[in-house]
């Protein structure tokens, strides 16, 4: 395989696919990435047997189509480095060769025959198609919401909920819950019921990362399996396996009847709470709201550091005066996703229920106060 290739192009490319290299392995092929070039294109492929994501890179010169197996860690590190605008690589089994005009780069090959392939859509099968813009919306707006620790299995993965016109994306770790809708059109002669797939956050990330930097207007097909799942833009197709495990039925927590809406613009609401949490620490990860008519005031008290009161003014209050304590991480990490110029309405029962955060009829995010 000789190629040569734009170097920032490619870097990108090896720092979007690297994501899916794992750390650790006990099949050391799979710490590279493949490459395959083909008269029309090169493609990258990376896979720690969970995830894996094709990437292809067009408008190359490709001298001789051919395959290739490249250590990302090291290619990527010299395409950071080199000053120059074209690259050069000249690979077999036995070797890499990186060439720019002031430096050579040799390293050791192995067999592409030994990694695996990447799965692929299968002609006629069901699939949704969703806009670009609307799916990295979606994600960025949950996903950080997923479980993290190990116990939590099944919260561990983001719940894609689909039927004909509508996909949800939703996300939660039991003390918060994050729910993004998008408009969906169902692609496919397969099974036409409404679909519950539960997909890693590895996934959802990676993907998430390939939407923003593409055209927002693209399609995206999403292909939910029984055991997998595939996502395919305009230039990358993901693989993932699911989550096992049941999701938490996560309709029945959402309170049905409120007592007091309150709009809040995002960025000074934001801003609010990072003043306030500037007093907080990690026995006292607590921030009490204070909502009155006209007025909300925040109050944080450390164990140690001393307290804060910050004080944001309120153009439309309806309801009684409540007060509601949360821990401020839960906020500000739902927060800064969001567009600063934005109003939000915050839904409040009272100081002991949860609290829902509302963006139109698209998001939703609840979390559960401390108490």
């Amino acid at each position: 395989m000789i190629v040569t290739c734009p170097r920032d192009g490619l870097l990108s490319a090896c720092q979007i696919v690297g994501v899916a290299v794992p750390s650790r392995t006990t099949m050391p092929i799979y710490q590279n990435i493949k490459a395959v070039a083909t008269e029309e294109h090169l493609t990258l492929m990376a896979t720690d047997l969970e995830v894996g994501i094709r990437y292809e890179l067009r408008g190359l010169g490709i001298e001789e189509p051919g395959e290739a197996i490249l250590p990302v860690g090291r290619l990527t590190s010299i395409l950071r480095e080199s000053p120059d605008s074209e690259v050069k690589l000249d690979s077999d089994q036995r070797r890499t060769r990186v060439t720019t005009t002031s430096s050579e780069y040799e390293m050791p090959g192995e067999d592409p025959a030994s990694f695996a392939d990447i799965a692929g859509f299968v002609e006629g099968e069901r699939y949704a198609e969703l806009a670009a813009g609307d799916l990295q919306r979606m994600i960025r707006r949950t996903v950080f919401a997923a479980a993290k620790e190990e116990g939590k299995y099944a919260m561990r993965g983001v719940l894609w909920d689909l039927d004909d016109k509508t996909a949800k994306l939703v996300a939660t770790d039991g003390k918060r819950l994050a729910v993004a809708s998008g408009k969906c059109v169902m692609q496919g002669d397969g099974e036409k019921k409404g679909q519950s797939h539960l997909v890693p956050p590895k996934a959802m990330s990676l993907l998430e990362r390939i939407l923003a930097e593409g055209d927002a207007s693209q399609p995206v097909q999403v292909a939910l399996r029984s055991n997998d799942a595939l996502f395919k833009t305009e230039r990358a197709v993901i693989y993932s396996r699911l989550v096992e495990g049941r999701f938490p039925p996560y309709r029945d927590v959402i309170p049905k009847k409120v007592n007091a809406k309150i709009p809040l613009v995002v960025g000074d609401f934001l801003s609010a709470v990072r003043q306030a949490a500037i007093m907080t620490d990690d026995e006292s990860k607590r921030i009490t709201f204070k909502f009155a008519p006209g007025k909300l005031n925040l109050d944080a008290k450390g164990s140690t550091m001393g307290q804060s009161k910050v004080s944001l003014k309120i153009e439309e209050y309806s309801g009684p005066a409540v007060d509601i304590s949360f821990d401020p991480a839960y906020l500000t990490e739902m927060l800064r996703v969001m567009d600063g110029a934005e109003t939000l309405q915050l839904d409040l029962v009272d100081g002991q229920k949860s609290a829902v955060f509302r963006s139109g009829e698209d998001y939703l995010y609840l979390v559960v106060p401390l108490v």
